[in-house]
């Protein structure tokens, strides 16, 4: 790891699995760094990032990357914002000095078309999208002071108000090198590509220091409900429980375990009841990340069959999690969950790609190392560590649930999703980034 004069964060790991290379520059900026009636700001500069540069064309950035045999994106969070690209490694040069443009000589053009193509996004992805919509309503009933309250699209109001200098204020602050760290993981000479970015990124000046996020959700008292009527093919529901994250670290990876043996595979006790066994819906699953900046959310989702009364399912589901809060999982079971997620650890990293927004995301969270304690500590989990987290944080008090109520078929072509994650500037194909 080095650090430039200017604050930039730089961290460089040699992989000669594969002649490739992949080049990340994480930026520390998010819809938690947006404010009420800014929603949407993150995600939007990050579309205007591929609209041009005081010495490129809009698209120009994409296009000279494709000449050269490699791929980019950008994806935006409400932590963070990545772009990457994945290109042969005689040419990692390449995306290297076209991101130090893009970040020191910014200067978009087509500013109304972008933003009119980020309103059919949110349309399509959310507002068709009843999954993704009832998980918007019910996250945004789960925290009502932190800025995690608004979705990382933004809300469509804020979006139609936003300006291109808007815009540009957003990125001098937040698009500075002290906010950003860069990763670059692949077939290369780590010295060559550390020194070709201080040679690129040395020089670029900071802006105003960012302002440190505040907001604390206070906790919550006592069960909370929203119900959406949406146009859908069949009924569904979100339960989402407040709990902690990594800073927690006892908590985090007990949770964690705990969504592993809830909802990972057919086998798992969410999929195995409510699917198999009772047939009650298509789909179950749970979902907890533990790396999100500040205390997050550990969802418990279904889609149900036609019919089945969201009742029913619901009555299932608290089942369910009582007997994680009553009894201890076996000693099988509890191995069989850390063997899972300690294969998907690791076969993941088979990835350059993957490898490297690890390495930027805990850097971000603190320290890269802390890549190395997660296989340690999903490890020491035990069964009275996920018992006791199932009876702090996955209990009635501290649910906010969402119901959705189809009013009619859905359209063709729409379809479901998951809470939360990240929104993408293009659709990202995980699969090809090896």
């Amino acid at each position: 790891m080095q650090t430039l004069g200017n604050g930039l964060t730089v961290l460089v790991l040699e992989n000669h699995k594969a002649p490739v290379a992949t080049f990340n520059i994480f930026y520390k900026v998010g819809s938690r760094n947006e404010q009420f009636g800014r929603t949407g700001l993150s995600h939007l500069l990050e579309h205007m990032m591929f609209r041009g540069t005081k010495k490129l064309k809009p698209e120009e950035f994409s296009n000279i990357i494709q000449e050269n045999g490699g791929m980019d994106n950008a994806f935006t969070t409400a932590d963070f914002t990545d772009y990457f690209e994945v290109i042969n490694r005689d040419h990692l040069d390449v995306p290297i000095s076209l991101e130090a443009d893009r970040m020191a000589n910014f200067d978009p053009k087509g500013f109304d078309s972008e933003k009119a193509v980020v309103m059919e996004e949110r349309r399509m992805r959310t507002e068709d999208n009843p999954a993704d919509a009832l998980a918007e309503i019910a996250q945004a009933q789960a925290f009502l002071a932190h800025p995690y309250h608004w979705p990382v699209i933004g809300w469509m109001h804020d979006i139609e108000g936003l300006t291109l200098n808007d815009v540009l204020a957003y990125h001098s602050v937040y698009y500075s090198p002290q906010n950003a760290v860069i990763v670059a993981v692949g077939d290369f000479d780590a010295d060559k590509v550390l020194k070709q970015i201080g040679e690129d990124f040395g020089s670029i000046k900071n802006g105003p220091k960012p302002l440190p996020v505040t907001e604390i959700e206070p906790p919550q008292e006592g069960a909370r409900q929203v119900m959406l009527r949406h146009a859908a093919d069949v009924p569904a529901f979100a339960e989402a429980f407040h709990v902690p994250n990594f800073k927690d670290h006892n908590d985090a990876f007990a949770l964690e375990v705990a969504s592993e043996i809830l909802s990972d595979g057919k086998s798992s006790r969410l999929y195995k009841s409510l699917v198999i066994d009772k047939r009650l819906a298509v789909d179950a699953e749970a979902s907890y990340d533990m790396t999100s900046f500040d205390p997050g959310l550990f969802w418990v989702s279904a889609e149900l069959r036609p019919g089945v009364k969201t009742s029913d399912a619901l009555a299932e589901i608290d089942r369910q999690l009582q007997a994680l809060r009553d009894t201890p999982v076996s000693a099988d079971e509890l191995r069989k969950a850390k063997n899972l997620e300690q294969a998907d650890f690791v076969f993941s990293q088979d990835s350059i790609f993957r490898e490297a927004m690890l390495l930027g995301l805990y850097q971000m969270l603190g320290d890269y190392r802390m890549v190395d304690q997660y296989l340690p500590s999903i490890e020491k989990v035990t069964a009275a560590d996920i018992q006791r987290v199932a009876r702090q944080y996955l209990v009635e008090n501290n649910r906010t649930l969402g119901i959705l109520i189809p009013t009619g078929v859905l359209p063709k072509g729409a379809g479901g999703g998951h809470p939360g994650g990240a929104v993408q500037h293009v659709a990202l194909d995980e699969g090809a980034l090896r």
